[in-house]
Formats: structure tokens, C-alpha cells, sequence
């Protein structure tokens, strides 16, 4: 499989408590990093509650995004489809699409957080078959090929055809996957990729390797493929120079975002309540079952490694973004993936490891050279003069 890519999936999860407009802001300034520091992709996500979950509009968002960023892809992680007319959805992501020149990934779900749906009278037991049917709409709707008719007992399309198609000649489509196998089914469906958020829990981790089997599976029944490649593993790290300061960094935002969000909020209670900031750290990056990183880049590049042995091989690398440290310390961890961790996991430093070793088990070559110089100073009387009564270093003395 070629190089892995890595990217960031921004929730966002913020503690409540910092002015909404700067935290907009700042997350803004952190794709602009992420871009600099040569980071493959960015995905933020839809939601309407909680109040640690902000983004409303992933489109939005992008968009803005696209005006200050460069190179890197841009995708909805992900915009929950059965809250919105799949037309509508469609003529967004080409419009994304058109703005970025071409960076848009579309990711769609059925919609992540319980409240969201209660709040816009969705039974939660519908969703998911209708993120499937939308996401088939859609894309007879990017091909453009015909104009689509459609009723269902949520939408209806009549004689319905973009006016514009997405730049992209073939957008990619993803989905997101948590434990479950419905995630890998659409996506083996779909031709999509997959955005395994799963893989940050227990559960989620024990189910790795069988995922993509599903994904397999679904796509052999409809005549489909699909390609390890746009399989993106998301993981939680801290990186920092030790791991003394990893842990001193992100041991008491961990602890806030363990006891009053992931367990408190998203999980209702089920799941570890930590009573120590030390604690946080150990259950988390230092269990038997540990889903993150709170270590040093030689700490995460293991962790990718034994990521890909344990699942057979993916293609990204998602890194979930959080507040468990200060603003300073959390950009300083993504800096150190960029400089230390991808260049490791992709070989990028084995030749100049190579030309070193080498050079260094290579010394005739040296030798060889020193003998050049020499000859050239026994051709010059005073100079070798010099190398009788000095040595070499009266020699460089009297030629300078």
C-alpha cells in the first residue's frame, strides 16, 4: 500500500467557557496550520446541541476554510443526511466543491447526536435507511446523467437535474463507521470511503479487523469495489518532547473532556469516570485496551504501525482534535506529528539514514580524497615545508 496520509477530524469538541467568535476563529487559524504543516486532510462535522459541538454548517465552514488554505482536501465529517433534501445537499457540495477548486470530500451520516434528531422530530430508527437512500439520490444527481424523479415519504424530486456538477470529474463520497457494521455496508454500496471514528473506543478498536470485510462484502453484492486506501483510521494523541510532558500537558483537559463529555454526555454515563488527571491518562494512553496517544512521536508512530497490522492496512491517518491541552501545546503536538511522526511512519528519512550509513562504512572514499590533498601539498614546496613543521593545521594556518 503507498504512504499513508494524515489529516484532522475537528467534532469540534470545546469545553464550554471560551467566547464562541474566537473559538471560531481559532478554528479556522488551525487549518491554516494543518495546511502549512503539509497535512493531507480536514474534516469537521454537523451539530446542533450539547454545547460543546459548534459547528452547525460543515459546508460553511469549509468554505472559509478553502479561502485560506492551499492544498488540503476538505470534507464533511459529516453532514447528517436525514436532516436536510438531499437536493439541497447536493447543490451545497458543488458549490464547496467549485470554492475549494476541487478539494471537497463529501461525508454524510445519519446524524450523530440523539438530541439532534429528538429536536427535529426524527425517529432515530429511520435514520440510517435514510442516509442510505439519500446518499444513492445524490449521486445519480453528481452524474447528471438523467433527470431523477423520486418520492419518498420525507422528499420528493421532480424531474430534478443540477444545473452545475461538481468540478471533480469523481467526487469521493465517504461515511462514517463506528462499531456497527451499517457504516461499512453503505459504504461498500456507495463506492465510498470510510471514516472509522470507532476505532477511538474499546469497542470500536476490537471490531478493526473485521471491518472491512463488511465493506467488502456489501461491495462484491452490488457489483462494486472498494479500496483500502480511503479507509481513515481517526485516533486521539498529545505528542509533546517527553512523555512527562505529554502527560503534564493534557492530563487535566483529558480528565474534563473524559468525565463531562465522552462518558458524561455522549455516552450517558456508561463508561470510565476518572478521579484523577493521572488517572485520565493511564485509563486512556496506558491501559491494556488504550485507544490514544499521550507520548512522544516515536510513542504515536508505534501506535500507527501496530494500527496497521491490527487491521490489515488503511490509508489515513485522522487525527481527532480536541482542548485536552493549552491552545500553545496542542498546535506544538500537531507541529511534531508533521515534522517527526510522517516522515517516520512513510519512510520518508531512509535514504538520507542509507546515504549516512554509507558514508560513514565507506571510507576508502575518504581516504581516497586525503590522499589527493596530500599529493597536491607535497607538489608545493612550501606548503609541504609547512606539513613537516606544523602538521595540517599550520598548513590551513599559512593558507589562510
Amino acid at each position: 500500500m503507498s504512504n499513508l496520509r494524515f489529516g484532522a477530524f475537528l467534532a469540534p469538541h470545546h469545553p464550554i467557557g471560551e467566547n464562541p467568535l474566537l473559538q471560531f476563529q481559532s478554528n479556522l487559524e488551525f487549518v491554516q496550520l494543518l495546511d502549512h504543516l503539509g497535512y493531507d486532510e480536514f474534516w469537521c462535522g454537523e451539530h446542533h446541541s450539547t454545547g460543546w459541538e459548534m459547528i452547525a454548517s460543515p459546508e460553511m465552514f469549509l468554505a472559509a476554510v478553502a479561502e485560506r488554505t492551499h492544498r488540503i482536501m476538505l470534507g464533511t465529517g459529516v453532514v447528517s443526511l436525514p436532516y436536510h433534501h438531499p437536493f439541497m445537499v447536493a447543490q451545497r457540495m458543488v458549490q464547496l466543491d467549485y470554492q475549494s477548486r476541487g478539494r471537497a470530500i463529501f461525508g454524510s451520516g445519519p446524524g450523530a447526536l440523539p438530541s439532534d434528531a429528538h429536536t427535529l422530530g426524527f425517529d432515530p430508527m429511520l435514520l440510517r435507511d435514510r442516509q442510505d437512500e439519500a446518499m444513492g439520490v445524490i449521486r445519480k444527481l453528481f452524474e447528471g446523467n438523467e433527470r431523477v424523479t423520486y418520492e419518498s415519504e420525507w422528499f420528493t424530486l421532480r424531474d430534478a437535474k443540477l444545473q452545475l456538477r461538481p468540478l471533480q470529474e469523481d467526487m469521493e463520497f465517504a461515511v462514517a463507521s463506528m462499531v456497527s457494521p451499517s457504516g461499512m455496508t453503505l459504504a461498500g454500496k456507495h463506492r465510498a470511503g470510510v471514516l472509522s471514528i470507532g476505532s477511538m473506543t474499546r469497542a470500536g478498536m476490537r471490531s478493526l479487523p473485521t471491518q472491512w470485510s463488511f465493506a467488502e462484502e456489501s461491495a462484491a453484492k452490488h457489483g462494486n469495489t472498494v479500496d483500502r486506501k480511503n479507509w481513515r483510521i481517526v485516533m486521539s494523541w498529545h505528542i509533546a518532547e517527553t512523555r512527562k510532558e505529554a502527560r503534564e500537558q493534557a492530563k487535566e483537559g483529558l480528565l474534563v473532556h473524559n468525565n463531562l463529555y465522552t462518558v458524561g454526555t455522549l455516552a450517558a454515563g456508561d463508561g470510565p469516570i476518572y478521579e484523577t488527571p493521572d488517572d485520565a491518562v493511564d485509563g486512556v494512553a496506558f491501559s491494556d485496551e488504550s485507544t490514544a496517544v499521550i507520548g512522544t512521536p516515536d510513542d504515536l508512530v508505534a501506535k500507527i504501525r501496530d494500527m496497521k497490522e491490527v487491521t490489515g492496512g488503511f490509508g489515513c491517518v485522522i487525527g481527532f482534535y480536541h482542548d485536552w491541552a493549552n491552545r500553545e501545546n496542542t498546535l506544538r503536538s500537531w507541529d511534531l506529528v508533521a515534522r517527526y511522526v510522517v516522515p517516520e511512519v512513510n519512510g520518508l528519512l531512509d535514504d538520507y539514514r542509507d546515504s549516512y550509513r554509507w558514508v560513514n562504512e565507506s571510507r576508502e572514499t575518504w581516504t581516497r580524497a586525503k590522499e589527493a590533498v596530500d599529493s597536491k601539498i607535497q607538489q608545493h614546496d612550501r606548503a609541504a615545508e609547512v606539513m613537516r613543521t606544523e602538521g595540517y593545521e599550520g598548513e590551513k594556518a599559512e593558507a589562510e
